[in-house]
This record gives C-alpha cells, structure tokens and sequence, in this order.
C-alpha cells in the first residue's frame, strides 16, 4: 500500500482508535445484538425446510435467475405479518438503506435526518442527488426548522432504537411533525424490531410512515432486511435500487429461515424475560444513563479512549464479551461501553457485570 494509506492506519493506532477482528469464544454475551437468543436456537422446522432445497446458491440476481418461491412466499409473509402493502428482501440492512436513500429521494427533493442516524443511512444519502441536512438527535424544535429549508418531496430519516445510545425516538410526535409539513418518514426499526411492539413488530407498526426497514439479524437471530411501504414502493426499488439489482439473492433457504425466526419470535414470553434481564441490570447498578429504560442495548458513559478501552479490558478479563466504542463511532470525548442484555443471560451474570462496573 502507498505510504498515505499506512499513515492513515497508523494514525489510528495512535489514537487509541484502531479496528481489529476479535474472537470472544466461549465468553459470556454482553456485546451481541442477538436480544431474543434466536440465533442460539433456531427453530427445528428451519432445519428440515433447508434439507428440502438441492441448490446451495441462488445462482443469480432476483432480476436474472435469483428470484424463487421461497423468496415470494417470504415477502408475502413479511407484508402480512408487518401489515404493509408489500415486503421488498435485500441482503442485509447496509443494502436496503443504500438501495432505498441512494434511489428514492430525487434531485431537487430533501432529506432531513437524524444525526444520530446509521452509518448505512448516511452512505445512501451521500449516494442521493437530494439535499440533506441533519437534525438535533430527537430535537423537535430543530427538524421543523430544517423542514422549513426543504425542497421538493421531503423524506425523514429516523430510527426507532438508536443503538449506539439505546434510546428510542420519539415517533409519535416525529410522526405529527411529518403530517404538517407533509414530510415522507422512514423509519428504520433495525434494533427495535422483534424487541417493541405487538408481537414485536416495532415501534412504527401501524402507523402512518412512508417505509420501513426490517432487519433480520439483530433479535429475529438470521440475516438479511426489508424495505416495507407501498407496492409502488417496492416496483420503484426493484427498478432502481442498484444494491438489489445488481447483487446475487439470498439464498432460497434463507427465506425460509427468516420466516421461521419471525414466527419463533411472536412468543411473548422472550419480550417479558428480555424485559426482566434489562430492569435486574438497571436496578443492580442503579443505572442514571442515557438509555431508555426499556432499551436492550444499556450504554455506560467513559469518557476517553484510555478509559473506555480499560474498563473493555477490565469486563474481558472477567470472561465478558463486550467492545468499547470509540471515535469515529461517537464523537471524541463520548466513548462508552455498549452492553447488550438478551434473555439467556442469567441473574447471576448480570450481578457479576453489575459489580464491575460499579467499580469504575
């Protein structure tokens, strides 16, 4: 590599800020965004429908020879289920927000969004020939105001569960903003969904949104994601979308997996044992964060890199798989610790979390 991009490494290491894959076999789950436990345990009927299927691969684009059965039943399912008019799968939750900001919002439109909002999110806006500006993170006062610099059709950009703090929007009124300005709202549930809800189907569902973008493998335990909206919607980024047309489809498998994990989730009984884990640890630390007190990602603020990292290494050391997040993720002087709660870990567990955490 030329010496420019090894300084820009290098700088990284210098700050503190460098990335690295990292193996945490055998560690006790605080950092993975598996809340519901689906992925440790997926349905049996997954198993036996993925024996049926001879082809290892789609073989192609859903435009080419990509498209099957499974892949229609699949989208009829998640339009049914979500009640929405129609279900459009992409690969994951990175291609249907690329797909959907880089192509819906046109030039000459706007798109108004949070600034706490998905890096997945910011790529496809950056992709868009619309204006954009960023909001105040859940600042009503500041969105009417950029509403009232915008142009064209007008699209805003929220999610539901903001994962890096673990507070949720506030979509009612976000929601009533859009109605007076006449504002398109998309609503990304990627953390919310399977966790909020009936059966949950996320903060946004049945309400008046312009889309909304499903993700597989957070608490439903697969992969993959959804654009749910209308069936023009859905004919427009089929048409459009460059993530889903030009990219192989999922597997035929995998559409069944995702609706066997969807179905394995409307057990309420994994919400109400999730929702117990996140209050034992709330009370056990007597938690003053920003997360809301529902949230299954609980954020502890430790400011600077050396610190952050410290405590990282401090859980790990305990056997506890969680990461530090760091600059450029959250801005300088906001570094934290993300822990996840899900249903399998135990109160004992969590009282052990609890103590160390205490300790800084």
């Amino acid at each position: 590599m030329k010496p420019k991009f090894l300084q820009l490494l290098e700088n990284r290491k210098e700050s503190g800020s460098y990335r690295s894959l990292s193996l945490f076999n055998d560690f006790i789950d605080f950092y993975s965004n598996d809340y519901l436990g689906l992925s440790r345990h997926p349905s049996p009927e997954s198993f036996r429908d993925v024996t049926r299927h001879s082809s290892l691969g789609s073989t192609g684009s859903r435009l080419i020879s990509g498209n099957s059965s499974e892949a229609v039943t699949c989208e009829n399912f998640l339009a049914s289920f979500f009640q929405a008019e129609a279900a459009l799968v992409f690969n994951s939750g990175y291609d249907a927000n690329i797909g959907f900001f880089s192509s819906v919002p046109q030039k000459g439109d706007t798109i108004i969004y949070d600034a706490l909002i998905h890096a997945s999110i910011r790529d496809g806006i950056r992709l868009s020939h619309a204006k954009s500006y960023s909001f105040a993170h859940n600042d009503l006062k500041d969105l009417k105001k950029k509403l009232m610099l915008s142009e064209g059709s007008v699209f805003v950009a929220v999610e539901s569960l903001y994962s890096m703090d673990g507070d949720l929007c506030t979509i009612e009124d976000i929601i009533e903003v859009c109605k007076c300005f006449g504002a398109n709202l998309i609503v990304d549930e990627a953390h919310a969904a399977g966790v909020f809800g009936e059966e949950g189907k996320g903060l946004s569902y049945q309400k008046e949104v312009f889309a909304r973008i499903v993700t597989f493998g957070k608490a439903y335990g697969f992969h993959g994601a959804a654009v749910l909206g209308s069936q023009d919607l859905k004919n427009f980024l089929v048409n459009f979308a460059r993530s889903f047309i030009y990219t192989t489809a999922l597997p035929m498998y995998d559409y069944v997996m995702i609706q066997q994990q969807i179905e394995s989730s409307s057990n309420n009984q994994l919400r109400i044992q999730l929702q117990s884990n996140i209050d034992f640890f709330r009370s056990k630390l007597n938690y003053q964060g920003i997360s809301a007190t529902n949230s299954p990602i609980q954020i502890i603020e430790v400011p600077g890199v050396d610190n952050a990292l410290s405590l990282a290494s401090r859980l790990q050391e305990n056997n506890f798989a969680v990461k530090a997040i760091l600059s450029p993720t959250v801005p300088e002087g906001q570094e934290r610790i993300r822990i996840c709660i899900h249903t399998f870990n135990t109160k004992e567990e969590i009282e052990k979390l609890a103590e160390i955490l205490h300790q800084y």
